[in-house]
């Protein structure tokens, strides 16, 4: 029987997104439903995609032993 190896964190695979450089990118949350309520300024501003802060990439590179 093969030996048990490190395992990818699946929930930070989907959530998670390496760039070329290494930095860790992902999307901003509260824009999947009741949008009507929200400002268009609060809508835009979730538009772009944000990088993680470096002191929570370790954290998150451990869910992510292969990188992605």
């Amino acid at each position: 029987m093969a030996t048990k190896g490190m395992k990818t964190k699946k929930a930070a695979a989907k959530r998670f997104k390496l760039t070329a450089t290494g930095k860790i990118k992902f999307k901003p949350s509260h824009m999947r439903h009741i949008l009507t309520k929200k400002t268009s300024n609060f809508k835009r501003a979730k538009r772009k995609g944000n990088y993680v802060h470096p002191t929570h990439e370790a954290l998150i590179m451990k869910c992510l032993p292969f990188g992605l």
